[in-house]
């Protein structure tokens, strides 16, 4: 039996590695959504271990590399971002705004939801203190809410909780990482001068 020397095999290993963190890389950047370990690991065919570790290597050279992007861990999965600092050059570059932007009526009742979920319509309404239907009709169309049933009380009222899209859209690693309420009330008061219009569709032309 032919032994290889040990040096051969320390070079094996490396071109290997390489080759599967370009392979990971591919995919992440082939990806318009995020992908879980999960996903990655079916695709590519390598074991979770070896998929986790290159998730995390890659993300530390994005970010020791000073690049123009990173690899965020958002919505369940990981996504390949380009850095905030940069959105209103790209913004330019595909002649529309990458953000849209939330009324205050819109932002008030995805705030209830997402702290709140499961919660019906009633209960969304009794903290408003106004009619939301039409706010939920658009955050539903928007995919930013969706309806995980029926709570078990008189007249089987509807519950809502925020979506995949929803953690995507706020960069959200899960549920978890929502910010405080504080920060949510500093977030409202700074998207929202004395001259905004809104309407109560939570749609702002």
């Amino acid at each position: 039996m032919k032994l290889v020397p040990p040096q051969r095999n320390r070079e094996k290993w490396q071109m290997s590695k390489k080759h599967n963190k370009a392979l990971i890389e591919a995919l992440l950047f082939a990806s318009s959504r995020p992908l879980s370990v999960e996903n990655l690991v079916e695709v590519s065919g390598l074991v979770k271990p070896g998929v986790r570790e290159i998730l995390s290597e890659l993300m530390e050279e994005y970010d020791s590399q000073g690049r123009g992007f990173i690899l965020a861990e958002v919505g369940g999965g990981f996504q390949l971002r380009s850095l905030p600092a940069y959105s209103e050059q790209i913004a330019k570059l595909l002649k529309a705004r990458t953000r849209r932007r939330f009324t205050r009526s819109s932002m008030e009742t995805l705030s209830i939801i997402a702290y709140r979920q499961p919660v019906t319509r009633a209960e969304i309404e009794q903290i408003r203190g106004v009619d939301s239907g039409a706010v939920l009709k658009t955050l539903l169309t928007q995919s930013m809410i969706r309806v995980l049933g029926r709570k078990e009380a008189p007249g089987r009222p509807i519950l809502y909780g925020t979506t995949r899209e929803f953690l995507e859209y706020f960069g959200l690693r899960d549920i978890e990482s929502l910010p405080t309420l504080e920060e949510i009330t500093e977030l409202l008061e700074e998207e929202h001068a004395p001259a905004d219009t809104e309407t109560e569709d939570g749609i702002e032309d």
